[in-house]
């Protein structure tokens, strides 16, 4: 009986770090980005570029992805007040599947951008890797990211550990339940990571 008291006691306190283990990193993630994020256009500062980060353009039933067109929504804004000049697509390209073109043809042919501004990085795979060929590959640092704000923070406790003077320009999120409380606590749970990631100097690839 002691044995199984004692297993019980365990499993509560590994339940407890764990809980006080999300709040920290979420915390630290919160307090590294607060007050760099944007959902007004009028309120963000100009930079020179923006790094729309990608998502499927297609959901499961071939209908189109609210993410991604919400986001194209953001990054065209942007461009039409003013904000930006050019405007990196950064996402996953592979046989069959081509995110940055997706995007790039959405901006051009619905949101009405010029294509001479938009440069396609087919190497985003993940967040992480294209907040790092941003700086490293284009050269950017000054930049404005793109994504929904969920999404978005993390991006940026990325981009500031990387010394880049990054800002966050929210996308409008999709309110859906069964996508919206899917992705927060997705996120959440990212956030631990990449904060884990960071303090052990480990690249998250």
């Amino acid at each position: 009986m002691r044995i199984f008291k004692n297993i019980f006691g365990l499993g509560i306190i590994s339940i407890e770090l764990g809980i006080l283990l999300i709040c920290f990193c979420n915390v630290w993630v919160f307090g590294l980005t607060n007050g760099r994020t944007y959902t007004k256009i009028s309120k963000i500062p100009p930079r020179e570029i923006a790094l729309v980060l990608g998502t499927s353009p297609k959901m499961r039933s071939g209908l189109s992805n609210p993410y991604f067109t919400k986001r194209m929504d953001a990054a065209a804004l942007l461009y039409h007040h003013g904000k930006i000049k050019k405007i990196i697509v950064s996402g996953e390209k592979s046989k069959g599947y081509n995110e940055p073109a997706a995007m790039k043809n959405y901006l051009v042919y619905q949101e009405g951008v010029p294509e001479d501004i938009i440069v396609e990085d087919p190497k985003g795979f993940n967040t992480y890797k294209s907040i790092l060929r941003c700086k490293d590959v284009y050269k950017k640092k000054n930049v404005i990211i793109v994504s929904q704000g969920f999404h978005n923070l993390r991006a940026l406790f990325f981009a500031r550990n990387n010394d880049m003077n990054a800002l966050g320009f929210d996308a409008q999120d999709v309110t859906k339940p069964e996508s919206f409380y899917r992705n927060q606590a997705r996120e959440i749970l990212a956030r631990v990571i990449a904060v884990v990631y960071f303090i052990l100097g480990v690249s998250p690839d």
